[in-house]
């Protein structure tokens, strides 16, 4: 029954359980079977909650649109009651959740029953999985490449067919990479469109916003119906809307839109001829479907966008590691993280709350420039990723840098590295892969990645869609429209 429970997304197998042709029980034990046949190989999934499951099935009635559909969390924000979430670190493994977050309520509402937790970077930092402590998760289409980060796990797991769908985050493109790598469809909602809290109100300054991962459009529609809405105490509300996502995926356009299109980095860097092939094929395919392309690049400075995340970036790392003094009761040493990410906290610390003032405004500027861009057009198109996915281990730093980073976080040059011009370094050495997706997490703009194209050697390469603040309707339109068409990769692994 294995393939049978693979080849239904996650509202068809709803739909089985609705109907009364399984039960509940009958899914919850194939979905185990499968993370038990895939996980030795895949890691994608870190922390098990079978028992759990078991007993939501038999205590609790399923209602809700997801009633019965196995499910994954992410091991960062998506807290459950009761369970450990680490956030990929060693540091937090003592940690359990005193209640649900909100997107969990929110999701748990929909009847979906949480089969466990999937890996992440420590602190979700990385556009690859491979942290430390839990080892690296494998790309299902080849166990040599990385399925991306930071939804790493979460991106395995669906696109090995453990589950349809699975929780993830964005906070400069760790749902869209993944979905990329994987064979995926990803969206990251409009800031404010989805709960952060009650923690907090915000994560990563309105960077970063949760949702899910999925191996169909309808369901990630779907979903987002059922959580989003304003969070009391939410630090941003994204702009209203009344209508259903699920009922856009299948709705006909009644105008041509107008898209403009882009194959170069916003940083200068490489673009891989494989992703680029992807976007101009998908290009094609609109042409084909009625729509106006034009070759445009949007009105904002690449590499100053970059060095603005990376101001939030440091800032979040270092108030990270002063947090885990809440756990440990103690302060935080080096020894508590991974190297990197303690270089990482060093430089955060020594940022003034001058620059990350400003960097905020260059946020805002490159807000206020997109949506006057989006007056003109309607998406905006690029590579999800500059790069196909890397191999596993080839972005660790090198023997030598780890000695250097090592040492550098025993003395603590932060302040010293920053006049060197490191921050420029890392912004173009990290980013370079993934140099597309921040953008929209600064700007807040909804952004999606769709499955169009696959690699000479056989791997997946998403392209990226952008829209106006408020507009995942459009979105989720013009990826229904796609997904009918030739073009979209199946996950047939």
């Amino acid at each position: 029954m294995a393939d049978f429970y693979k080849s239904y997304d996650a509202l068809g197998l709803a739909e089985l359980v609705k109907s009364k042709q399984v039960q509940p029980k009958e899914l919850l034990e194939q979905a185990i079977q499968v993370i038990e046949q895939q996980n030795p190989h895949l890691n994608a999934v870190i922390h098990k909650m079978y028992e759990q499951a078991e007993k939501m099935i038999e205590t609790k009635e399923l209602t809700g649109r997801f009633a019965g559909v196995p499910m994954l969390l992410k091991d960062i924000t998506q807290e459950i009651e009761g369970e450990p979430i680490t956030s990929g670190s060693k540091s937090l493994q003592s940690y359990r959740a005193k209640k649900d977050s909100e997107f969990v309520r929110r999701v748990r509402n929909t009847g979906a029953v949480f089969l466990g937790v999937t890996n992440t970077p420590e602190f979700a930092l990385m556009g690859i999985t491979e942290p430390t402590h839990y080892g690296p998760t494998r790309n299902p289409w080849n166990l040599d490449f990385t399925p991306g980060g930071s939804s790493g796990g979460s991106g395995a797991a669906v696109a090995a067919g453990m589950v349809p769908i699975a929780g993830a985050n964005d906070g400069g493109g760790s749902i869209r990479i993944p979905g990329a790598y994987c064979g995926l469809f990803g969206l990251k909602p409009t800031r404010g469109r989805t709960p952060a809290g009650p923690t907090l109100g915000r994560q990563w300054q309105g960077a970063s916003s949760d949702h899910v991962l999925t191996k169909s459009v309808r369901d990630s529609a779907a979903m987002l119906d059922e959580i989003h809405g304003i969070e009391k105490g939410g630090a941003f509300q994204a702009p209203p809307y009344e209508g259903s996502y699920l009922q856009c995926v299948t709705l006909p356009f009644d105008k041509v839109l107008k898209i403009a299109f882009t194959t170069e980095s916003p940083l200068g860097t490489d673009v891989h001829q494989e992703c680029k092939e992807a976007v101009l094929r998908t290009v094609k395919q609109l042409e084909k479907l009625g729509h106006r392309i034009e070759e445009k690049r949007a009105p904002v400075d690449g590499k100053k966008i970059a060095t603005s995340y990376l101001t939030m970036y440091f800032g979040e790392v270092a108030a990270t590691i002063t947090s885990l003094e809440d756990v440990l009761g103690r302060k935080a040493k080096s020894s508590d993280v991974e190297p990197q990410t303690w270089l990482l906290g060093l430089l955060g610390r020594t940022t003034t709350a001058e620059e990350f003032v400003l960097s905020m405004r260059e946020w805002d500027r490159a807000a206020f420039a997109m949506e006057t861009f989006h007056e003109s057009y309607d998406l905006y198109i690029t590579p999800t990723t500059a790069f196909p996915p890397a191999k596993i281990g080839e972005l660790e730093p090198k023997p030598m840098e780890k000695l250097l980073i090592n040492a550098i976080g025993t003395i603590g040059l932060g302040g010293l590295l920053k006049k060197t011009g490191i921050v420029d370094q890392i912004a173009e050495q990290s980013l370079m892969r993934t140099p597309f997706t921040q953008l929209a997490n600064l700007t807040g703009q909804p952004a999606m990645t769709v499955p169009m194209h696959k690699t000479k050697d056989g791997l997946p390469c998403g392209v990226q869609f952008m829209a106006a603040r408020g507009r995942e309707d459009l979105l989720y339109q013009l990826a229904g429209e796609l997904e009918q068409t030739e073009m979209w990769i199946n996950l047939e692994l």
